[in-house]
């Protein structure tokens, strides 16, 4: 394309995943922050609960200072007191409904747009039973969302059997799931991730075109799955190109033609395209990040 990708989405990024040792430190972590806010390249920043809650005011502060978009993720909710949102246990799933309610009040007060969460684990042969415990609970919160705004509730697909071994998943099965709660709520969608379809073992059509209305939030990224020893395998979003992993420029460019054929990235449009990349071993994160914008510079000359 001879336009520039600006003019057909939002960039953002996963602060937590491209600058990792923001965890360190208070001072780390706003640091990290203002390099996102200080480079005009991005619209939106990702964030999720706060390492250190003493800062959240000072958080909020320098988004809406840099006039920067916020999304909430409530991933670590579930991981940091090991909750399944798909639980069979009817005790458990109520618990892991109450956490992220809990994580939309927060979203709401710090003015996120978008609220994400993930499936979890399940049980070969009941995974018809989980997804119907999935449904309820993410009506449960599609309601709650909708009764204190209008944020988008987003459930990320994950991978199915390698790494999180999420529930959703699969392709298919996230079409019924998302017919199912997009027949009673208009506040709720799918995010997608292109690092997480090489490891369901889906192509980009497989993965895309059975949910391809539902998609409200996009992820790109990379993925290694060549060698189950190795400290990279599984979901840990290494740089584009990263000796042995699926995702270059080639299958970047791929997926951003996937996004614009189906409009999800149009001219005008707003939609959230956010890297999630993440710095393996010593590698420096800025030049993590340089290494995903420059990658899909030239993975979006190739989109017609």
């Amino acid at each position: 394309m001879r336009d520039a990708i600006q003019n057909y989405c939002r960039f953002g990024i996963v602060l937590s995943m491209a600058y990792a040792r923001c965890a360190d430190s208070e001072e780390a972590y706003l640091s990290s922050l203002k390099k996102i806010l200080v480079d005009p390249y991005f619209q939106v920043v990702e964030l999720g609960s706060l390492p250190f809650p003493m800062i959240e005011d000072t958080v909020t502060s320098m988004v809406k200072v840099a006039h920067c978009d916020m999304t909430f993720s409530g991933h670590s909710l579930l991981f940091s007191q090991k909750l399944n949102i798909n639980s069979l246990d009817e005790e458990e799933r109520q618990k892991a409904v109450l956490i992220l309610k809990r994580g939309i009040d927060q979203a709401y007060s710090w003015g996120c747009e978008t609220f994400q969460f993930l499936s979890r684990q399940y049980e070969k042969g009941k995974q018809e039973a989980y997804l119907q415990q999935l449904i309820i609970s993410t009506k449960e919160l599609c309601t709650y969302a909708k009764q204190k705004g209008d944020m988008t509730v987003c459930l990320e697909v994950f991978d199915h059997t390698i790494d999180k071994k999420s529930l959703l998943g699969p392709a298919p099965l996230v079409r019924r799931y998302a017919q199912e709660v997009c027949k009673e709520h208009d506040n709720f969608g799918i995010m997608e991730d292109c690092s997480h379809i090489p490891m369901i073992g889906e192509s980009i059509d497989e993965a895309i075109d059975p949910v391809k209305e539902y998609i409200r939030h996009v992820h790109v990224g990379n993925t290694f799955i060549s060698d189950p020893n190795h400290p990279s395998y599984g979901d840990n979003h290494p740089r584009f190109g990263y000796p042995g992993s699926e995702n270059d420029t080639q299958y970047l460019s791929a997926f951003l033609q996937k996004m614009k054929d189906i409009r999800y990235l149009e001219e005008g449009g707003e939609n959230i395209l956010s890297f999630e990349v993440k710095p393996q071993g010593d590698e420096d994160s800025d030049l993590v990040v340089a290494n995903a914008k420059r990658t899909l510079s030239d993975a979006w000359k190739r989109v017609r």
